[in-house]
């Protein structure tokens, strides 16, 4: 069983992200699980926190899921043309501390993909996050790349896609980075 996280990267309680989250989850392939997970819950990094407190509930939750998975996907939005503070947030919180990024990260199978309500998708905030990814040392997929643009069209007022070009794509974007995922796997570090 090839085992996959997904994370919406924002908060909002009628996120496309957060729906095109459970659509894929809907659309794995037979012997992949896609499991969703969310930022709800992590607080906004504080040196001083961590310091006095520990890695907070919801980060360890998280970081556990992650590093018992075969990929992560990000469903990413995009906010002022880049990355949303509030993911970047969890993946930071989630790098800490720095001995656990191997753990967490270390040649993970990552792939990004995203919906926004604007004409351009999440391109920005797609390329935003490679940096970030290669400083974590992942795996990044660049076998598809998936931007849905004008997401207001595309999902109705339950978070349903009603678009057969966007369903279509999701689930050749999914199968295509379960294959990728379960490959990786199979080859020894």
């Amino acid at each position: 069983m090839t085992r996959l996280v997904g994370i919406s990267g924002s908060l909002r309680r009628g996120s496309y992200n957060a729906a095109l989250l459970r659509a894929a989850v809907t659309m794995t392939p037979e012997g992949v699980e896609l499991h969703a997970a969310t930022i709800r819950g992590v607080p906004l990094y504080d040196a001083d926190v961590e310091a006095a407190d520990g890695i907070p509930e919801a980060v360890s939750a998280l970081k556990d899921l992650v590093a018992g998975a075969d990929g992560l996907i990000l469903f990413t939005p995009e906010y002022n043309n880049s990355i949303p503070g509030v993911f970047k947030n969890a993946i930071d919180w989630m790098s800490r501390p720095a001995s656990d990024i191997k753990r967490v990260f270390g040649g993970k199978p990552v792939a990004v993909l995203g919906a926004s309500a604007g004409g351009f998708g999440t391109v920005l905030s797609q390329n935003a996050w490679l940096p970030v990814l290669r400083t974590l040392g992942t795996n990044p997929w660049f076998g598809g790349r998936m931007l849905v643009s004008r997401a207001h069209g595309v999902f109705d007022q339950n978070g349903a896609i009603t678009d057969d070009g966007v369903r279509q794509q999701l689930h050749q974007f999914v199968h295509g980075f379960a294959g990728f995922a379960a490959r990786a796997r199979a080859v020894p570090a």
